[in-house]
């Protein structure tokens, strides 16, 4: 099947030289195969909860990546048995809530925290709060991209679960509202927009302070 804009560039921001890639929330598996396609790691790894999706998905596999090595789990995200595979790791967890993201990582985190993994991270909404527990757990950035498909707009982080070289992340983003050419500023100042007119309607009708996160928004340059 034909990648949509969103997953073809969560694969696109994949880089080489790790052991071991988990394709999670994979629901048809689309980006782990693309990635076998490309041959990008030595290990691919798919992984959902839901157990028909895992057995129609492994039966493609076998047939149309025979001589490649790939493992199916049906498992829950949380408990991905990243113990028992030695090496450098990328999770990818794409399709789910900025919420439940954000207990995927901490949970993978605390319970593997001397492991050395990086996650590939494209949640559908709540991106501040997914941003907050990055940060609050001292994650790095290697890299971040806004872009639109079908008229949603999508951040896209790669992190390390080290901040070691890499740059601080920021609570509102720092490299996605950095363009290139006419049509990302357009996308970046569209987003920037939406966003900003979500949180004030939030404000408006409810007790939260939320004041800081509107500044923080409106305080981007594009």
């Amino acid at each position: 099947m034909k990648l949509s804009k969103r997953l073809k560039k969560i694969e696109q921001m994949v880089p080489p030289n790790y052991t071991h890639i988990w394709d999670c929330c994979c629901d048809h598996g689309l980006i782990g195969a693309a990635l076998l396609s490309r041959q990008v790691a030595d290990n691919i790894h798919f992984s959902d909860i839901v157990p028909e999706l895992m057995v129609a998905l492994e039966k493609k596999l076998l047939r149309f990546y025979p001589q490649s090595t790939w493992q199916v789990h049906c498992l829950d995200v949380a408990e991905l048995p990243l113990e028992h595979y030695d090496g450098k790791h990328l999770i990818i967890i794409a399709g789910v809530g900025g919420d439940l993201m954000s207990q995927l990582v901490e949970t993978i985190h605390q319970r593997h925290q001397h492991a050395n993994i990086d996650f590939l991270l494209c949640p559908v909404n709540h991106q501040f709060t997914l941003r907050q527990t990055l940060i609050e757990h001292d994650f790095g950035l290697k890299h971040e991209v806004l872009i639109e498909d079908n008229r949603r707009f999508y951040e896209i982080m790669l992190v390390s679960s080290t901040r070691g070289d890499n740059e601080k992340i920021s609570a509102v983003g720092s490299k996605i509202w950095q363009s290139d050419s006419a049509e990302q500023a357009e996308i970046a100042t569209k987003y920037k927009d939406k966003t900003l007119s979500h949180y004030r309607r939030i404000q408006r009708g409810s007790t939260a302070n939320i004041q800081a996160v509107i500044d923080g928004y409106s305080a981007i340059s594009i």
